[in-house]
């Protein structure tokens, strides 16, 4: 059996679960293809990255400056593959050159270097800034200016929009696991926080941290970046996987790891079945298919 399940971040509106939906249909498409648990992972996120709900590529936030956006993305195979971008700037879709890395005898590109990467590869020059991250910033900008040296705290106490901050802020990334039958992948891509410097990395390129994949299942994280790395989340949850937890109750030992202020969500899946969930809402879906023979 085959099994994808995607995930718009967490804090995104759950009432978009039709975009994880769509992504999980492009990747099991990809699993009935023939291209395997990696590349169904990947198309997964790609879908992610093009709707421009969710916080990664088209998607992806603007950072203080009004210009700047600078996206990471990873994947991940249970075979070991792990590759990854941080920081890459002005490409449609940077999972798709997190994946390209697999063919390098690297890991992990950041920056202009990543970029570059990219062009080798084919990427065309691409600015992902959207009306609706301009508008994001309008909202976060016209509360945290009169606050000076505004805290996280401060600007949520101050917040007096309709949409919710965290849910304006982002969750930081979006992501998939994937089952072939045979194999486990994970990918995920972030726009990043609006309210951060540039050259910021966060979780998503480093291993063991927002992702991880193995022979036992896979493991996609999102939320509060830092807190989510400094936990050594997702390799920390596939132990809890390895050890014989359910993908039910691995996302309840993960939502409840972390400080009580930390944003977080996650998918897991393993040889039968899986699960998902945030501390905040989160869009997910899941979808299993019979393997191709």
């Amino acid at each position: 059996m085959s099994m994808v399940v995607c995930h718009g971040g967490s804090a995104s509106n759950p009432s978009h679960a039709d975009g994880p939906q769509r992504a999980c249909i492009a990747g099991l498409a990809a699993i009935a293809r023939g291209d395997g648990a990696l590349e169904a992972a990947v198309a997964a996120t790609g879908v992610l990255e093009d709707d421009e709900r969710f916080n990664a590529g088209t998607g992806s936030n603007l950072r203080l400056d009004g210009t700047t956006v600078q996206m990471d993305a990873s994947c991940m195979s249970s075979r070991g593959r792990f590759g990854a971008v941080a920081a890459i700037e002005r490409v449609k879709n940077p999972v798709v050159i997190a994946r390209g890395v697999l063919d390098t005898p690297h890991i992990l590109l950041v920056g202009d270097g990543a970029t570059a990467f990219a062009r080798r590869r084919g990427a065309d020059d691409f600015d992902p800034t959207t009306d609706g991250a301009r508008e994001r910033l309008r909202k976060i900008v016209s509360v945290a200016g009169p606050l000076g040296e505004w805290s996280r705290d401060e600007l949520e106490r101050a917040w007096n929009f309709e949409t919710p901050l965290r849910e304006v802020l982002g969750g930081d990334t979006v992501g998939c696991v994937a089952s072939d039958g045979e194999s486990f992948a994970s990918a995920l891509s972030s726009g990043g926080t609006t309210t951060v410097l540039r050259g910021r990395v966060g979780d998503v390129p480093l291993p063991g941290c927002g992702l991880h994949a193995g022979e036992h299942g896979a493991i996609a994280v999102t939320g509060d970046g830092e807190d989510i790395a400094r936990a050594l989340l997702a390799y920390r949850a596939y132990a809890e996987l390895e050890r014989g937890r359910s993908p039910q109750e691995v996302v309840d030992w993960a939502l409840g790891e972390l400080a009580e202020r930390v944003d977080v969500g996650i998918i897991v899946l393993d040889r039968t079945e899986f699960a998902g969930g945030a501390r905040h809402g989160m869009a997910w879906h899941g979808q299993s298919a019979e393997a191709p023979a």
